[in-house]
């Protein structure tokens, strides 16, 4: 080998080692780059991506619905009116106007089924309404007998009340409800007087004394001070109550109770069977006839044995 043969081939040697510390640099470099980029990754600004425009077609048969493309829904209002779409409409409003809500084949026929739904039997003592439906739908109920024109010209003659008068009864009932709970236990607790109002509901009740409110607390009122039933009714002195609140008190829980009265409810301060009761100063000799079944405040309340 000459010596220009070997300047050359040395020549070679060194570019060739150059290179390859070049490219094992680069590499180098390369690993701790991708190594060193997710710790931040944070300052890294991505670049805007701008997606490809979606053909008109394509977002025509996105906008279809599931179903198919020729049932689409109508936005509410632009439906067109078609004869078949009104030959519908009016169809059903006839079959709607076809039907009787009283459920009778012939409006001017009068049943036992409509007529005890809709009035009274007998006073309000047995909550007409309520008993009329219960006599109904119980399975133990005796059939009723079939009505006929005197049947109905009898509850006519003998219970039927018009609304004014029926209104006037319950305002009655009410007010005579309020002067008892005033006047035999104002001083008493809720309680107290809710248990008053209790016994007066369960003599009206029992069907051992007067069937309405009125009745039971003004029994015997007219025969004298030891005959009546509640000593305010019959003392001779003015029941017009003289204290305001304690009246208001009074009104607002006798008309919570005549209601239970009126719809049947339980009034649930004593007992069902309580028709009794006195006050804890006073020991009456009837007392030990009954069974006490309940004290509150300053009443003791009896049930008979």
């Amino acid at each position: 080998m000459s010596k220009d043969e070997a300047l050359g081939q040395s020549w070679r040697n060194n570019v060739v080692r150059a290179v390859s510390h070049v490219l094992a640099f680069g590499a180098l470099a390369l690993v701790l780059f991708i190594t060193l980029v997710p710790a931040h990754a944070q300052t890294i600004r991505v670049a805007d991506v701008t997606p490809l425009m979606v053909p008109a077609d394509l977002v025509a048969l996105r906008a279809q619905p599931a179903i198919g493309p020729t049932i689409v829904a109508v936005a509410p209002g632009q439906q067109p009116l078609t004869p078949t779409l009104l030959a519908n409409y009016v169809d059903r409003q006839n079959q709607l106007r076809a039907v009787n809500v009283l459920g009778l084949q012939e409006p001017e026929e009068l049943t036992a089924d409509v007529l005890m739904g809709y009035i009274a039997r007998g006073s309000i003592k047995g909550n007409s309404a309520v008993s009329a439906i219960a006599s109904f739908t119980s399975p133990t109920a005796r059939p009723e007998p079939d009505l006929n024109q005197h049947m109905l010209a009898a509850y006519v003659e003998t219970s039927y009340q018009p609304m004014e008068m029926r209104v006037q009864h319950a305002d009655a009932e009410r007010d005579c409800l309020a002067q008892a709970i005033y006047h035999e236990a104002r001083g008493e607790s809720e309680a107290g007087q809710l248990a008053v109002a209790n016994v007066i509901v369960n003599r009206a009740r029992s069907g051992k004394f007067p069937g309405t409110l009125c009745g039971v607390i003004y029994q015997n009122a007219n025969k004298g001070y030891h005959r009546c039933q509640f000593t305010f009714a019959c003392d001779g002195r003015d029941d017009a109550p003289g204290e305001r609140r304690a009246w208001a008190r009074s009104a607002d829980l006798a008309q919570a109770v005549y209601a239970e009265f009126a719809l049947g409810d339980e009034v649930g301060a004593v007992p069902g069977s309580a028709l009794y009761y006195h006050t804890t100063n006073v020991n009456p000799s009837w007392s030990n006839t009954y069974n006490a079944v309940a004290s509150i405040g300053s009443h003791i309340f009896y049930s008979p044995n």
